[in-house]
């Protein structure tokens, strides 16, 4: 597919289309299309009989981007989303899913446009709210790093020891230039989730999937989520095997939503 062109970058993206339910996938800070497929976070894979979107956030994998930090901030990226899916999926509700990054996104874009989801695969969600301001530090100070020493020397004097749920994982490098990860970092840093009461106005089925003994994805953003939002359940995993049956659970969440739609 051509690259999508939204206000300061452009897209990379990829369409598989089998004729069905519109589904549209995202990934996390410093990850892609491929990283995800590599680190089996590309929970698609599962998937048959949808149309299914994948691409890449603005500045990571094969998409351009600026070094401008206020360009990777979480509502940022949720109009891009939305400007995406107005271009693929004009006038349809579209099951969307990701991670971390990519499950912030979804639910700042599903507070901006309520009527444009039939429902939301969260994996992992990161820090907020409170745990924010912690994480929004590393993520300054790991920019300046960077800037300093280099992207390599930076991943060499912060290695930081994997969540159970992701032993045996192959390791991988950061699917972002040099250019651009400091200003990433530094607009991750500038993001936050939305407000808890517009969080419990999304009124959607919500299959949170969360693991353990990740400070950056604590299990509590988890939860909070969970309590906040009115059609929301959660799969909480601790080894690579249970990892492994989220695929599954995005299959049949679209089927739900399907289901629900017909």
């Amino acid at each position: 597919m051509p690259p999508f062109a939204v206000p300061g970058a452009t897209l990379a993206t990829e369409f598989s289309d089998e004729q069905g339910f519109p589904v549209v996938q995202l990934h996390g800070l410093t990850s892609s299309r491929q990283r995800d497929r590599i680190l089996d976070l590309d929970l698609g894979r599962g998937l048959s009989g949808t149309r299914l979107l994948r691409y890449d956030a603005r500045g990571h994998g094969e998409s351009t981007g600026r070094a401008v930090a206020s360009d990777y901030v979480w509502p940022v990226l949720a109009d891009d989303l939305l400007r995406l899916l107005d271009h693929r999926f004009p006038g349809e509700k579209v099951h969307g899913v990701g991670p971390s990054m990519g499950a912030a996104t979804l639910l700042h874009a599903a507070i901006r446009d309520p009527e444009r989801f039939s429902g939301l695969t969260l994996m992992v969600p990161p820090t907020a709210w409170e745990t924010r301001s912690a994480q929004s530090t590393t993520y300054l100070r790991a920019a300046d790093l960077i800037e300093s020493i280099g992207i390599r020397a930076y991943l060499t004097a912060t290695g930081t020891t994997p969540p159970p749920a992701t032993t045996g994982k192959p390791e991988t490098l950061p699917d972002v230039s040099a250019e651009l990860l400091p200003s990433l970092f530094r607009g991750a840093a500038q993001s936050n989730l939305p407000d808890r009461a517009d969080i419990a106005l999304i009124d959607v089925p919500v299959s949170v999937l969360a693991w353990t003994d990740d400070p950056s994805h604590p299990l509590s953003t988890a939860e909070a989520l969970v309590d906040m939002l009115p059609h929301a359940q959660l799969s909480v995993a601790r080894t690579p095997q249970d990892v492994a049956t989220w695929p599954q659970v995005l299959a049949d969440d679209v089927d739900r939503a399907h289901s629900i739609r017909g």
